[in-house]
């Protein structure tokens, strides 16, 4: 993915105040690595987490830029102590585990929902020029707790943008970040790390799937471009569930000196509140939308239409953008994208070096 002239004319950033909500979090971490380059003035990691904030400020130390504040997004006072003179937001905090979500509605309810409320309020009050909710494609026609609220949260987002002309809101939407916290790649590792079976809940699953790196970049690109409402999906290939795990037995096992052969893979069947399939956009949003390089973009600005000459039709393009139908990532190109996750994966940094902006090019550019 080349998008470095694009990526290098982004001023929106420089000298400014960015909130990062779930600062803290994979893609919160990849973000603010992908901020430092356009020198903003104060890059804020809000979460709840103490332990990830004492950990963030172990591997940004070289960068006073970068502060640390510990609140939640459902205490209206602690946003609002994290969110003045801020210029930009970036709302990844939620909870993100269908299982949890399943087990624990109202906890989910409380920060996915009532938090993102919170957090487009005090925007709005403290008069937040752009704000850009993370959202998931789990929040398309949804069957778990999660995937509700996401989609509850991105329309409070859409119904905040109709209300006033400041803050910009717009949401950003993709599917699975490879290596994330939690992530079935995390799984696996472990599993295989210890010679234990890999387990794997259905092998035909698909989902969609992106490096950390390439993930963030898009999300500021798409920041920079976005206009009133506008939901920005990104742009990404698809696995099958059973060619990862195939793939990460003989990864991991090749790195931590594993026999593969001596480890099997059993299926134990989906999870409640699990897609076979995912989707990132619905045929009715597929009918409103334009395709870029990098995004089809949802409820796209009139001037963005005017100057579009790929406007999305379900009938002649796509009915929805869904991960069967997807560009499959085949075994051998998974084991690459592995071998470059290993090398900037935020878990594997932050144990073994400070995050500078020198290091973070070299690791980028082992791609």
């Amino acid at each position: 993915m080349n998008l470095d002239k694009s990526y290098l004319r982004s001023s929106i950033f420089k000298n400014s105040n960015v909130l990062i909500t779930g600062g803290t979090g994979s893609i919160g971490l990849e973000i603010t690595k992908a901020l430092l380059y356009f020198k903003p003035k104060q890059i804020r990691l809000f979460s709840n987490d103490e332990n990830g904030l004492f950990e963030a400020k172990t591997i940004f130390n070289k960068y006073p830029e970068v502060t640390y504040v510990f609140g939640d997004v459902r205490d209206v006072q602690s946003i609002e102590n994290a969110i003045k003179d801020c210029d930009i937001i970036f709302h990844a905090a939620a909870l993100k585990h269908v299982p949890f979500c399943e087990d624990n509605p109202y906890e989910a309810i409380s920060t996915n929902v009532l938090g993102t409320q919170n957090m487009i309020s005090s925007a709005i009050r403290y008069n937040i020029q752009k704000f850009v909710f993370i959202s998931t494609d789990k929040a398309v026609n949804p069957i778990s707790v999660l995937g509700a609220t996401k989609l509850l949260g991105e329309r409070l987002v859409m119904r905040a943008s109709k209300l006033v002309s400041k803050p910009v809101f717009s949401i950003v939407r993709f599917g699975n970040v490879l290596g994330s916290r939690g992530s079935v790649i995390s799984i696996f590792e472990k599993q295989v790390k210890e010679g234990t079976e890999i387990t794997v809940t259905d092998p035909n699953m698909t989902r969609f799937i992106m490096l950390p790196y390439d993930a963030a970049r898009l999300v500021l690109y798409a920041t920079e471009l976005a206009k009133p409402g506008e939901i920005f999906i990104l742009k990404m290939k698809a696995v099958k569930i059973g060619d990862l795990a195939e793939a990460s037995k003989e990864f991991f096992a090749k790195l931590y000196h594993k026999n593969q052969y001596n480890i099997k893979i059993k299926i134990i069947g989906s999870r409640p509140g699990e897609k076979i399939h995912e989707e990132l956009m619905t045929e009715t949003e597929a009918s409103s939308s334009i395709e870029t390089e990098y995004f089809y973009i949802v409820n796209p600005h009139p001037e963005r239409i005017k100057s579009s000459k790929s406007l999305i039709r379900p009938s002649l393009h796509m009915r929805t953008y869904i991960s069967s139908n997807a560009p499959l990532v085949s075994k051998q190109d998974i084991i690459s994208l592995l071998s470059q996750l290993y090398y900037f994966n935020v878990k594997k940094c932050r144990r073994t070096r400070n995050f500078t902006l020198e290091s973070h090019k070299r690791l980028i550019n082992r791609k």
